[in-house]
């Protein structure tokens, strides 16, 4: 498979899935379509998709702070690793002691 289409196949797919699920309940599938496009990934939208199906929400408020709580987390967990790459940054500036050298081997 081309690598440029996997990823919006993947996503198409999650998607689908996800319509189906919302549907299921008796909601619009332009909800299913709002919710998968905020959430992202089809990592996120299978999430979506799984909470659905165990919890059978009652009410679209219901969905969308189950969307909300899913991003909330997504985005907490970019931060952190933002933060761990900055930190092994700045470790490794107090050990080499050059921003400009990558290889602490180049000038020795």
């Amino acid at each position: 498979m081309d690598r440029r289409n996997s990823g919006h196949t993947a996503w198409a797919e999650a998607y689908h899935r996800l319509e189906q699920a919302v549907v299921s309940l008796g909601y619009s599938a332009v909800l299913a379509y709002l919710l998968a496009k905020q959430l992202g990934s089809p990592k996120a939208i299978d999430r979506m998709t799984s909470y659905i199906r165990q919890v059978r929400p009652r009410s679209e408020e219901m969905l969308v702070d189950e969307m909300l709580a899913i991003c909330a987390e997504i985005d907490a967990w970019r931060q952190k690793k933002t933060a761990q790459e900055a930190q092994a940054d700045y470790n490794a500036l107090r050990y080499y002691g050059d921003l400009g050298r990558d290889d602490p081997e180049e000038e020795a």
